[in-house]
């Protein structure tokens, strides 16, 4: 079965074989989204349905920045440094 199952998908693996710099598998993706994971009940509370998009907006930009290879904390502080209000 096992057998089978990787020679049919030979020609996608083969990539995998072929440039040993690609990964195998997602725990990258995953290690990146383990911090909203861990504290997904806590968001239940975040006190109203505005706080919760505030909260989803802030932690997208902070990730995004992260996978980017920006300081979070400096990009945010720099940020509101030029804002217009």
């Amino acid at each position: 079965m096992a057998i089978r199952y990787g020679l049919t998908r030979m020609k996608r693996l083969r990539r995998y074989l072929d440039h040993g710099f690609l990964e195998l598998d997602n725990n990258t993706a995953e290690r990146a989204m383990r911090s909203v994971a861990v504290g997904r009940k806590n968001y239940l509370f975040v006190g109203s349905q505005t706080g919760g998009r505030a909260a989803a907006v802030a932690f997208t930009l902070i990730e995004t920045a992260k996978l980017n290879g920006v300081d979070p904390q400096g990009w945010l502080a720099d940020t509101r440094a030029n804002l217009r209000l």
